[in-house]
């Protein structure tokens, strides 16, 4: 995701980003490394060119500087699609060490999915933005792996253990 462009608002103690599909995200100075305070303000921002507009950069009054990648925003704000994302990759690269340690030969994996070992190959790279959480879940229950999801929130907790979230 890149970024079209970025303000500091020292009003709200936080930075203001646009995101190349229009979105806006609140950043705040509170979760930057090198942090402002009122006698060392912010004197510059801007979008870094350098790390492909996915990334910005600010410059406090005594010379102190940093750069904070997108991801960085992403992951604050618990957008969706980054954690759904972020998921999606971690899944993968545990499918990948699963396999890799052979505690199931590939071949009964590729049996009990029913698929080819280039597809496999596909399922295990995690640069492989296309590969489903669904079919990574499929992928390490195929390796005997546990699975276990884990929710926020005491309201969906109590709901899965008073049965009423039951799958169709």
């Amino acid at each position: 995701m890149k970024i079209r462009s970025v303000q500091a608002n020292n009003h709200k103690h936080a930075f203001i980003l646009i995101t190349g599909n229009g979105q806006e995200f609140v950043f705040p100075y509170s979760q930057l490394n090198v942090k402002p305070h009122s006698s060392n303000r912010i004197c510059q921002v801007e979008v870094d060119s350098e790390l492909g507009k996915e990334a910005f950069s600010y410059v406090l009054e005594s010379g102190e500087y940093d750069t904070v990648h997108i991801d960085h925003v992403l992951h604050f704000a618990n957008e969706p699609e980054y954690v759904r994302e972020l998921a999606r990759h971690k899944l993968s690269i545990a499918a990948k060490r699963l396999i890799g340690e052979g505690g199931v030969r590939k071949k009964e994996i590729l049996r009990r999915l029913k698929t080819s070992p280039s597809q496999l190959s596909r399922l295990i790279d995690p640069s492989n933005s296309r590969t489903s959480i669904d079919k990574l879940l499929m992928l390490l229950v195929a390796c005997e792996c546990k699975v276990d999801l884990t929710l926020d929130g005491e309201s969906i907790l109590q709901e899965l253990h008073q049965g009423e979230l039951e799958p169709h």
